[in-house]
């Protein structure tokens, strides 16, 4: 499909499936190269990264611990600013190497959040995983460790990624058509 249509919103393809799953393909050869044998513990940030944490998991093919947490900041088409935890990280990350897995990164500001959390709980290592980033919307200090695909500060949806809860179930990532 080359448009979709979300509630008021019309959405023109963006990224394809395949481009996105040969980027996740090669950061995982990255992550394990870089801290494959530490054991790291991935916390996979719900509900946008869903289909990410899933193929990335895929490509590691290996024993690594994996759990879920989820964050919120969005309202819409925009973030509030606002960070609420609604999922917090269940496991004891003193000592460990954290791998979070994130959908995308914008402003930075839930991340850098979340990090800051982690490392203050004791983490050794906190890294960032991200499956898209916007340089361009970002609002603090915070470089992604891994980043599976740079792109443009354009509204997006699919692969995980929703308008007001709908659209995450496509496979591709497509953008939004301002009129």
């Amino acid at each position: 499909m080359n448009r979709i249509r979300l509630k008021d919103k019309e959405f023109e393809l963006f990224i394809p499936e395949k481009e996105i799953n040969d980027a996740i393909a090669k950061m995982a050869i990255q992550i394990k190269e870089e801290v494959g044998n530490e054991n790291p513990l991935f916390v996979g940030v719900l509900n946008g990264a869903f289909m990410f944490i899933a193929e990335l998991m895929r490509h590691l093919n290996d024993s690594y611990e994996l759990t879920f947490a989820r964050y919120s900041s969005y309202r819409g088409t925009s973030t509030t600013g606002v960070v609420r935890e609604i999922i917090p990280v269940q496991t004891d990350v003193q000592g460990r190497t954290v791998i979070l897995l994130e959908d995308i990164v914008d402003s930075g500001l839930t991340m850098q959040y979340v990090i800051n959390k982690l490392e203050e709980e004791g983490a050794k290592d906190v890294r960032l995983a991200t499956m898209l980033f916007k340089p361009d919307a970002l609002k603090c200090d915070l470089k992604p460790d891994y980043i599976g695909l740079e792109i443009p500060n354009d509204f997006i949806v699919g692969y995980g990624l929703d308008y007001d809860e709908m659209g995450r179930s496509y496979r591709d990532i497509y953008k939004i058509v301002e009129n």
